[in-house]
């Protein structure tokens, strides 16, 4: 093993190069996937009785396999929720990781807990959630989702013991995530989509659970709002949806994992206004708050009623909960257990750079949007599909079919341009393929877009 670690010595050089590198580069190779055969033809067997030594390792790794990946910060990626983690937070993420510290109790990881919760107080001060509101971080939005519903469904069972082996019914829109179905399937609830081409509100909520069932209406334990839908940036009713919730005694959640960054720009915080009241609230920092992957985030109202669900026991946890180790579990709040300390990068970028430059750099994904939404309009052979939302914006190229969409995006990233992808929308003939942008960079130039659409003609 010692000349394992001389060979890692060796090399430390070229990997802080290569990581400086990429970290400073404003203009990254867009890479292309390529096939699993074509990978192993490339690159070979590279586990082997003897190992194939760390200098031919990185060589496949920066000649080959980065090359196959796309880097999710890169300037033109507008596709999907891309990425773009700060400088700072992408270099202590590896101090995070050099750290090794165990992050699900306060034991093993007391001072690196405290740095990720002086973030996760930021979070909670976005949403106006009163005291106690807290939460923890999360590998991502589809784990803080679960751990909500969960925490939810338990709440509801405790109220009334006689719906401890019900199924029980998850309500949302059709806009919601598709982590939301999948959460659905884990814990073996049923979910109610509630169909619309807009915002969910209050209204439209109410008159759907006026019409189910008495024994459905039973079922309910949770309504789920999103503040940011994934494909075009809508924020529904908050503050409409949270009076049906009171109305009906329901545990009102607000997927915000893409969308909340923003309630950090106050001159948008009132599009939010209604989250304040959630029972739990998702936010991902490592899409619009510029962490590094993976980094989600789940918050509650009442603490206490999460770790009633998810805290665990076994006598070789006892002393965890002794006396003289008492301080915040984060292993408490959600399904996982093990778990790294992935709150400490954020922590580290906020606290280098101030929330002032954060708004900044989101208010930037909002403005690029609202450029881009004036150029569709102005070029040509483009036109706008509905406004702007957030960062968000879906547009048309005027006279294509979805064969085209598709060939173009695939164009596009071959030549490592640009990725920018379809999507579906819902318009009063049916659904139509469009395509869309989604602005988390602030390295996004006027010029990307430009010649993003130039490149439709």
């Amino acid at each position: 093993m010692h000349n394992v670690d001389i060979d890692l010595v060796e090399m430390s050089l070229d990997v802080i190069k290569f990581a400086i590198g990429r970290i400073s580069d404003t203009d990254p190779q867009l890479g292309f996937p390529k096939t699993a055969a074509e990978l192993k033809s490339l690159v070979g067997e590279t586990i082997t009785p003897a190992g194939i030594g760390g200098e031919k390792a990185f060589e496949l790794f920066r000649e080959v396999l980065i090359k196959a990946s796309i880097p999710i910060d890169h300037p033109r990626h507008l596709a999907f929720v891309p990425a773009s983690p700060t400088r700072s937070a992408v270099l202590f993420d590896l101090v995070t990781s050099a750290a090794s510290v165990h992050g699900a109790f306060w034991l093993e990881g007391a001072g690196c807990i405290f740095a990720e919760n002086q973030a996760m107080e930021w979070l909670v001060s976005l949403t106006g959630m009163p005291p106690p509101a807290f939460g923890v971080f999360t590998s991502g939005g589809t784990e803080a989702n679960l751990s909500a519903m969960v925490a939810a469904r338990e709440y509801w069972r405790s109220v009334d013991p006689a719906k401890a082996n019900s199924r029980g019914i998850v309500i949302t829109s059709n806009g919601a995530h598709s982590s939301i179905k999948a959460m659905a399937k884990v814990i073996d609830a049923d979910v109610l989509m509630i169909e619309t081409d807009d915002r969910l509100d209050g209204e439209l909520l109410d008159a759907a659970i006026g019409k189910m069932s008495p024994a459905d209406r039973g079922r309910i334990f949770a309504v789920i709002a999103t503040a940011g839908t994934t494909n075009s940036g809508i924020i529904d009713d908050l503050q409409g949806i949270a009076e049906v919730c009171s109305k009906h005694k329901l545990w009102f959640h607000v997927d915000a994992a893409y969308g909340g960054a923003a309630m950090a720009v106050r001159s948008v915080r009132p599009l939010f206004n209604g989250i304040e009241r959630a029972d739990s609230v998702t936010i991902d920092p490592h899409k619009w708050l510029f962490s590094p992957y993976d980094c989600g985030a789940v918050l509650y109202r009442d603490p206490a009623l999460a770790k009633s669900a998810h805290s665990q026991e076994g006598s070789y946890l006892d002393i965890f909960s002794d006396e003289g180790y008492q301080g915040f579990n984060p292993s408490d709040y959600q399904i996982q257990l093990t778990r790294r300390v992935r709150g400490l990068p954020l922590w580290f970028s906020l606290a280098m750079h101030g929330t002032d430059r954060y708004e900044k750099a989101i208010s930037r994904g909002i403005e690029l949007a609202q450029i881009a939404g004036r150029m569709i309009e102005e070029t040509e052979h483009t036109e706008l599909v509905r406004e702007p939302n957030l960062s968000c914006v879906l547009y048309r190229r005027k006279g294509w079919s979805p064969e085209d969409y598709r060939d173009w995006t695939f164009r596009n990233h071959k030549a490592g341009f640009a990725l920018v992808a379809p999507t579906k929308w819902r318009n009063p003939k049916g659904v139509e393929t469009v395509s869309r942008f989604c602005f988390i960079n602030p390295d996004t130039t006027e010029q990307d877009i430009a010649d993003i659409l130039e490149s439709m003609k």
